[in-house]
This record gives structure tokens, sequence and C-alpha cells, in this order.
């Protein structure tokens, strides 16, 4: 008993610590932009492919155009528009050196939408980027500033708000801030992770333990102490946060690692740039859920990993076991409201189970992090950057000759994407087929791994090269096929006088158009892309009713252009009268007359 109260009063002390260390953040200064109560769909610091969410996401009750409010007074300074991302969306600077955000958006408010779209005809694109002086257009606390939607890479409606520090970008948690959110629910924590870092996290699978949740924290089940023959290793923790009243699971806000009472290392999320947040990739076993499994969050800094997540106490969190005394180990997480859940248990070391592990060799070349690394064979090569990996990565290379007719280059596959990269490997195939003039500028680089990427190859002499965001298997294709573009409608002028508006779904052998182009009588015609499958233009002033000639142009990655024009007519649609109802007589039949007797 006397081992449970001193841990508690170590965390106590070093809560207390920790707590201090972070900034003060203005309470009931920011409202909440929404004129319904904050329900939350994800908050931030939840994990995704490649990031951490940076804001919280707020239900609008499955429905848009909901209200949006400016969070306190200031200017609007920035306004942009573009596929997938945010969409539409809005930033807010305030004089206290705070700037908000309000992402997927649909329509702004009229004062501000008429002032977009006229940049957006201005400068001849739907995707625009606008930086706004202090003083066009300044808002209060609470002024209508949009409409909720589900643009850009929303998968459904809800209103996405971030709070970051105007002059550094640095997104803050905007849980701190004192929002009317009632959370009184502690972490679940699943599972907890055992890693041999002996060697790379990217060479094994973990070991893993079954958690108990009991009345002084979680636990393993019969197995107060785990035995191994490894003697250096680290945990991770599969977890995960929810507020009051609610199901949905969000991310946890801090993890803390104790061995035998002393804070080693912790990791908060709390603070994070746009820079930065790829990160992400080496707070979790990248590697597992690549592979279909769960987000194992790291209680330890992987080597290569100069994020702003992790801060270390004592040491990186590898926890070395020289000897064969029990240590005991603690793991505090927590949400951001200060609900803490634990797990306590004990590890020791064995000289026996020591002896029946080998030993770790390693291959002949490996890649590794903080290094500069470079694979070259006759005809490819793989330059990987000093900060592109988190941990020792292995090299595998396999090459095999092109059947395809316009694959101009030998297949050559280095790994594959379970091992996570941070920066931009750059890759450089010598092409081994000759090549026709009228191809050399439609030549792309393809990597396939779980998917195709694709990147417009950039000649270097012999050789031809492009950036990848991971590895896999990689191919030089001559790209010959112009995109597709579906028809308007069929005849000479079609009648477009029943429709609101126009549709066009372009596509393309590599999936890739890189632009549309749309006039009308020979101007510019907006078209947006939101999704970016559709590209589509709703009918407004600039097509009056008349007849009109509409003429699209498409272009792919390399340049290939495919251009159509149509004539079409607009005229006031009446819809026709619903039919009349046929009531059809039907003639009762008299019943047989009874036969006298």
């Amino acid at each position: 008993m006397q081992w449970k109260v001193l841990f508690l009063s170590s965390v106590i002390f070093i809560s207390s610590f920790v707590q201090a260390q972070l900034p003060a953040y203005p309470k009931g200064y920011f409202r909440n932009p929404l004129g319904i109560p904050i329900d939350l769909s994800a908050n931030f610091g939840e994990l995704r492919p490649n990031h951490w969410h940076m804001g919280l996401d707020l239900r609008t009750n499955q429905r848009e155009n909901l209200p949006v409010y400016a969070a306190a007074e200031g200017y609007i300074s920035h306004i942009g528009i573009r596929a997938q991302s945010f969409g539409r969306f809005i930033t807010i600077t305030h004089p206290n050196g705070l700037s908000t955000l309000y992402a997927h958006l649909n329509d702004f408010y009229p004062e501000l939408e008429e002032y977009v779209t006229g940049q957006q005809y201005s400068q001849e694109s739907w995707a625009i980027e606008l930086d706004l002086e202090k003083n066009k257009f300044p808002v209060h606390k609470g002024q209508l500033i949009a409409y909720s939607g589900n643009t850009g890479g929303s998968q459904g409606p809800h209103l996405h708000f971030e709070i970051f520090d105007t002059k550094t970008t640095k997104r803050l948690n905007p849980l701190l801030f004192g929002f009317d959110v009632e959370d009184r629910v502690a972490p679940t924590i699943v599972k907890l992770a055992m890693y041999d870092r002996s060697k790379s996290v990217y060479d094994q699978s973990p070991r893993f333990f079954a958690l108990k949740n009991t009345d002084s924290g979680y636990i393993i089940p019969k197995l107060p102490v785990i035995v191994t023959g490894l003697d250096r290793v680290s945990f991770a923790i599969q977890a995960y946060d929810r507020l009051s009243g609610s199901n949905n699971p969000n991310g946890i806000f801090s993890a803390k690692l104790f061995i035998n009472y002393e804070p080693q290392l912790s990791f908060v999320l709390d603070s994070i740039d746009y820079k930065e947040t790829r990160y992400m990739n080496a707070h979790i076993d990248y590697k597992y859920d690549y592979n279909g499994g769960a987000y194992l969050q790291h209680l330890s800094k992987l080597p290569g990993d100069n994020g702003a997540a992790y801060h270390v106490i004592k040491n990186d969190g590898v926890i070395h076991l020289a000897d064969t005394t029990i240590r005991n180990v603690s793991i505090d997480v927590k949400d951001a409201h200060g609900n803490t859940s634990q797990i306590n248990f004990g590890i020791q070391y064995s000289d026996s189970l020591a002896q029946q592990i080998m030993k770790y060799r390693n291959p002949a070349q490996r890649f590794a992090p903080n290094m500069v690394s470079v694979l070259e064979k006759p005809d490819f090569e793989l330059f990987i950057g000093e900060g592109c990996l988190y941990d020792t990565v292995q090299s595998v290379y396999f090459r095999n000759n092109a059947v395809a007719t316009t694959i101009v280059s030998g297949i050559h596959q280095v790994n594959d994407g379970s091992f996570p990269v941070h920066d931009d490997l750059t890759v450089r195939i010598k092409p081994t087929k000759q090549i026709p003039d009228e191809w050399k500028d439609r030549l792309l680089i393809q990597k396939t791994s779980k998917g195709s990427t694709i990147r417009k190859a950039e000649w270097q002499g012999d050789w031809v090269t492009a950036k990848f965001g991971d590895f896999g298997t990689f191919q030089v294709v001559a790209d010959v096929i112009p995109p597709q573009l579906n028809e308007l409608g069929r005849g000479d002028t079609i009648n477009l006088s029943a429709a609101s508006r126009i549709v066009f779904s372009p596509t393309d052998n590599f999936g890739m158009v890189k632009k549309l182009r749309a006039e009308l009588n020979g101007q510019w015609l907006r078209f947006t892309n939101d999704k970016t499958r559709n590209w589509i233009y709703q009918f407004d002033e600039r097509c009056p009713y008349g007849v009109h000639e509409i003429k699209v142009t498409i272009e792919d990655l390399v340049g290939n252009t495919t251009t159509k024009a149509w004539w079409f007519k607009r005229a006031p649609y009446t819809p026709p009268p619903p039919k009349k109802k046929v009531v059809k007589k039907t003639t009762a039949k008299k019943p047989p007359a009874k036969k006298k007797k």
C-alpha cells in the first residue's frame, strides 16, 4: 500500500509541474462559432492518416447552412478555396495575437461572397487564396461570417474550427480555452504493446497485453510483472477519449511514462505546427497501422522524430534492463480536461530468457535515420535525405523487366509503403527503351504500393527524376492518351431550360485531370471542383436566357488536352402540368337471382 501512496504523490507533483509549464490560455475570450451547443465529432490531436487533427470538428446536426459566427473581434485576414483539404475557409486575426480558422464552409456572408467571386473571375481561377488587409473586412465577436457546409475533404456536414498563434502559426488545442464542453470521463486504455528496442520498431511485431480497469487503475490481468529476456524495451498504448454523454471516440491529450515513480518522457498534444504534423507517423506504430491494425501511440521518441509532441524529462522512453531488479512502470493518460487513467505493472529482466533470444544482426545495407542514404543500381537511384526516416529501415530491392509498350523502364521495387517517410524521397530512373520524340515530354514516374501515385518526370541527362512520399514500386510510363470529357447533351442546340446547373466529370487513364477551363461565349466561366471528381457550374446571371456557346478544355498531368464545344439554349421553364388521373368506371355485377322453390 505504501508504494501506491508514493506513486500517487509523484503523479500529483509531476502533473502540477507540467501544468505549470503550459502557457496561459485566455478562458472565455472566444465564443462558440455556432449557434448550437458544441458537440464534437473529432478533437485536437486525434490520429489521422499522416497527420494529427489540428482543430475541433463541430457537429451541425447532419445539416448544412447553419450560421457560422466570428469567435472574437478582429478582421478577416485570409480566405481560401481548395479542392479537398479545407474546401472553402476563412481565417480571422484577433488583437490578442491569436487567429481562428473556419473550414468546410458553404457560402460566405453576402459582401464577402461577392468580393471572392469577383476575385475568382479576375484571376480566372476557382481555387484561390486571398490575403486581406486589416481594414478590408473587420468583424465583431458573434458576427455572421459564413454558413456551414460539407466542402473540401469533409466526409459529412460539420464545421472545422482552429485556434493558432498568429506569429508562429502553431495550432493550439481549442479545448484549453474554456469552451462549454462537459467532460467528466477519463480516457479508455484498450491495450499495451511492448517493443524490443535492440532493433528497429519496423523489424518486429510488438508483444501485446490485454488490460483490465480496476479501482486502482488499469492492470495486466494475472501478470503483475512482465518477465522478459530483452534488455532494452519500450511501450505503446491503444487509447481513446470520450466526452460526457457521447459515444464518439476522440483522441487523448497526453501520456506520461514513469519508471519507479520517476517521470521519464511524455507526449502532449497541445501545440502543433502544420510543418510538423507528419511526425504523427513517428508517434504511432506506422507498420502495424498500415497492415490494418489500430493506432498504437509510442511512449518513446524514435531517433528520427524531430517533432514537438514529445517532452524528454529523463530519457527517450526506452527502458534499459541491466539487471534482474523489478522496475515499477506506470503510464499516466489524460484528456484535455484533466481526467486521468493509469496503467500500473512491473517489468523484470531474465538471464535465462535472454539466452533463448537470437541476437539481432544487421543485414548488408540499411537506411538509418538522421543520415543521408543512397541506393544505386545501374538504371535506378534512390536518394534519402537526412530528415526522411524515423528509425532504421531495411533495404530491400527487386527489379523486373517491363512488358507493356508504354512502360519505358525497368520496374524497380524498394521496400513497400509500410515504412513511413517524413520528407520526400528522390527517385531517378534510366529509361531502357528507345523513346519516340513525341513521348519525351509525356513521361510519368508511377509508384504503386496500396494504390498508385504519379508524378511528372523531369529529365536529368539520360535519366528522369521525381519525388515521392513513401517507398514502393517505381516505373517510367509514357502517357499518350488524352483525358476524356462527357457530353453536355445531344443535338445541334441542347435545351438546358429545365436544368439548374452543368456538370462535367472528366476522366483520365492515370486518374489525374490537372485543369479544366470553361468559356461561355468566349469568356471564362467558373466551375467549382470541390471534391475533385465533378466540375459544376450553377446557372447565374452570367448565363441569361438565350442561346450560348460553351467550350471546355481539360488537361492531364503531362499536358495532353481535350477540347469540346456545344451550343445550348436556356428559356424560362414551366414544368408540364400533372397528368390527370384516369378513373376507370367499373360495372358492378348483379347478384344471381334466387331460384323460386
